[in-house]
């Protein structure tokens, strides 16, 4: 429905309105009357289409396996190389006296798994056996990197296991601590060792990741008894405790026990992946027969939708005629239902909005939303809704670059679940004092959790908001 509000604005507002915006459109808008147009009687279509390849592009590692009705059935598992230490502690100390190592996968606290925190599963760990490709997708099948004669570990667990650890954050990268829940593998107190005496033989193998890798290529992590849950592991790395010598404060020696070095960790330098199998409920195949447009995570379903570009522009430029204007903005909401399934499981926490023509390159090459041809919006679980804020670039490129005539390629768009990192600094203002300020750093495909979600594009409302200036028709100028 289109709402007309005429005002009278004065010349000082509408001179700060001209002088801010860049895609004004005639000379001047700072003599006679305006009106704020809002119009959304756009319609947007489209249709889902299974996306099970997907490049991780993430540190982040779900692990386990989860049959829930209404969602469907998802087996998770994860391949990783290694980012060793710069260096290792040899000061007085030797290979003999690493007493153990454990390999550590930390989960949030909160939201750190989908399913029962009690059911019993069993994991095992496998030494990898030759460098992992690069790019590596979620379909990768490990079969010919690894052989089940390396098996370094097996270990029950379950999202209630482990202890409770206070530890730096690996998503943010910023200062902020994290509490996590550590699930601890005990692995062989040789592969400690060998690394500690690799090291000491030559220590440059330890300065870069592809170098090392190919002294150690590393694991393969994988659910080997059990069903009821997935973890999502937000950091993992191998930790080496041993035995020092040192003198006390009398300045004699001794022996200090239980000193502890991470070795290796999993960091977004190195090749890592999440590998997916997820089988479809019914449910789902019968509402993406008959149309809907499901979302689904990870390694599920996405929404290709027709973005009616044209038809905007169309009826913009029809209604400003021989005037001024300026577009305010230009907005896609899009409402939701969540589908009832076991474990209660929630929409993605955020979309992706790409022109599909972009989408792989988007994601290959570890993009971020420029609001020109990409878009990212947050889950109100409120309002139960999404709501891309940032199309006003997009609209003024194609009007004015492209003389207001939309492309194929500008229609069409992939919408997709996403996870998105964001780094978060003190900042200060002369005027107004210090505040944090929050900037996003990556946006990858979803892996933190299983999700799922419908988009009613029937109800979605895409709304163009701008101003209109009746000029003078000695100075009006035709819309360009």
């Amino acid at each position: 429905m289109k709402q007309i509000f005429n005002v009278i604005l004065a010349a000082c507002l509408l001179l700060a309105l001209h002088a801010c915006t860049d895609e004004t459109i005639g000379v001047s808008i700072t003599d006679g009357m305006s009106s704020i147009i809002e119009d959304s009687s756009f319609v947007i279509t489209g249709h889902s289409v299974r996306n099970d390849r997907v490049q991780m592009r993430t540190t982040t590692k779900m692990l386990g396996t989860l049959q829930a009705n209404g969602y469907g059935q998802l087996y998770a598992e994860a391949v990783t190389s290694w980012m060793p230490a710069v260096s290792i502690d040899t000061t007085g100390t030797k290979a003999e006296w690493i007493d153990s190592c454990r390999l550590k996968l930390r989960i949030p606290n909160r939201n750190g798994f989908t399913g029962d925190s009690l059911a019993p599963m069993r994991l095992n760990v496998y030494l990898l056996n030759k460098v992992l490709p690069s790019p590596i997708y979620s379909d990768f099948d490990p079969t010919d990197y690894y052989d089940s004669d390396d098996l370094l570990a097996s270990e029950s667990y379950s999202p209630s296991s482990g202890w409770l650890e206070v530890s730096t954050s690996y998503v943010t990268g910023t200062n902020a601590y994290d509490t996590v829940r550590v699930i601890s593998v005990p692995m062989p107190v040789e592969l400690g060792r060998e690394l500690f005496n690799a090291y000491k033989s030559d220590p440059s193998v330890f300065s870069a990741p592809k170098r090392f890798a190919n002294l150690f290529p590393g694991i393969y992590i994988t659910n080997s008894y059990g069903s009821g849950h997935v973890l999502n592991i937000k950091a993992t790395e191998l930790d080496v405790y041993y035995r020092q010598r040192g003198q006390k404060s009398d300045g004699t020696d001794t022996i200090y026990s239980g000193k502890c070095q991470s070795y290796l960790a999993s960091t977004p330098e190195v090749v890592s992946n999440n590998i997916i199998h997820y089988d479809v409920d019914d449910a789902i195949t019968s509402m993406v027969d008959n149309g809907e447009a499901m979302i689904v995570a990870p390694a599920g379903y996405e929404v290709q939708v027709r973005f009616p570009i044209q038809d905007i522009i169309d009826k913009y430029k029809a209604n400003i005629g021989n005037n001024q204007s300026v577009i305010n903005t230009l907005t896609l909401t899009l409402p939701v239902s969540v589908p009832l399934t076991e474990y209660n499981i929630q929409p993605p926490t955020y979309l992706l909005m790409v022109k599909t023509s972009q989408k792989d390159n988007f994601i290959n090459g570890d993009s971020l939303a420029n609001n020109k041809d990409s878009f990212y919006a947050v889950y109100s679980p409120s309002q139960k809704e999404y709501v891309f804020t940032g199309l006003r670039d997009y609209i003024i490129n194609i009007i004015k670059n492209q003389g207001g005539v939309a492309t194929e390629d500008d229609f069409n768009f992939t919408i997709t679940p996403v996870d998105v990192t964001t780094y978060s600094y003190q900042s200060s203002n002369y005027y107004y004092g210090g505040g944090s300020t929050t900037v996003v750093t990556k946006i990858s495909p979803m892996v933190s959790r299983p999700a799922i979600a419908r988009l009613l594009l029937n109800k979605a409302k895409v709304s163009i908001s701008y101003s209109k200036q009746i000029c003078k028709s000695s100075q009006c100028t035709k819309p360009q």
